[in-house]
């Protein structure tokens, strides 16, 4: 009878729930392959954007991150497979639809809005002063374009000396100018030539075929074809990422 009885109150307290538009909570999340639970509450539980976050007094993998194993084979809301041999996915970031409207209107196409998101989660500058590097290797603005380029491509700062590459910050705070450096360096250079020294400095200007710089290439234009797959991914707060080390 007793056991009637608390199966009762049970039933009716779900019942209370679902009258007053609440639903019940699962006995127990859904885990990703690696054991941990998925978080309720997506990217919103993880501000450092690495993929993992933190609820019910435990650590969660936000779906679709970099974190997530189910990412590794294009999930998370991505339209296609990843590039071989790499891991991608997507997740959602607030505010980036916002960010996204601006660097376009910026004058930024497609390719260039991809280099931005697979270099930053926000698509900002907010990385360390930079980058941690100085002279030549020096980073700036949302792309995080190398004063060599910069200085030899970008009208803006043409002619200017390797110990001049604290002027490049200038766009760090002006997107229009970083859009247009962006730009002239890609007509520079020519398209793959631009991908080998934005990636790799005058390493990659003089060795432009190696399978990193192809790598990252591939991992750009893949992020380009997820957004070009829906023209919703030019203004929602969809991250496409594609696993490439930092270097």
């Amino acid at each position: 009878m007793v056991g009637r009885r608390i199966a009762s109150v049970a039933a009716m307290a779900v019942v209370a729930l679902a009258a007053l538009g609440l639903a019940a909570s699962p006995a127990a999340a859904e885990n990703a392959p690696n054991g941990y639970p998925y978080c309720n509450n997506g990217s919103a539980s993880d501000p450092d954007g690495d993929g993992w976050g933190w609820e019910n007094n435990q650590s969660c993998v936000v779906r679709g991150s970099r974190a997530d194993p189910n990412a590794g084979s294009g999930g998370g809301g991505s339209s296609s497979a990843c590039p071989s041999g790499l891991r991608c996915g997507s997740y959602s970031v607030s505010g980036l639809g916002s960010r996204k409207q601006q660097v376009l209107n910026a004058g930024a196409d497609t390719l260039d809005l991809a280099i931005a998101m697979l270099e930053t989660e926000n698509m900002g500058t907010g990385y360390a002063y930079g980058d941690n590097k100085t002279g030549d290797a020096a980073n700036f603005g949302i792309f995080k374009q190398n004063w060599l380029m910069l200085r030899q491509a970008c009208s803006r700062f043409q002619g200017q000396s390797t110990s001049s590459w604290n002027n490049g910050s200038a766009l760090n705070s002006n997107l229009s100018a970083d859009v247009q450096c962006l730009n002239q360096s890609q007509s520079y250079y020519g398209i793959d030539r631009f991908f080998a020294g934005h990636r790799n400095g005058s390493s990659g200007l003089s060795n432009p075929n190696t399978s990193d710089i192809q790598r990252y290439k591939t991992a750009v234009y893949w992020i380009r074809d997820q957004i070009n797959s829906n023209s919703a991914n030019r203004s929602n707060n969809t991250r496409f990422w594609v696993e490439v080390p930092a270097i």
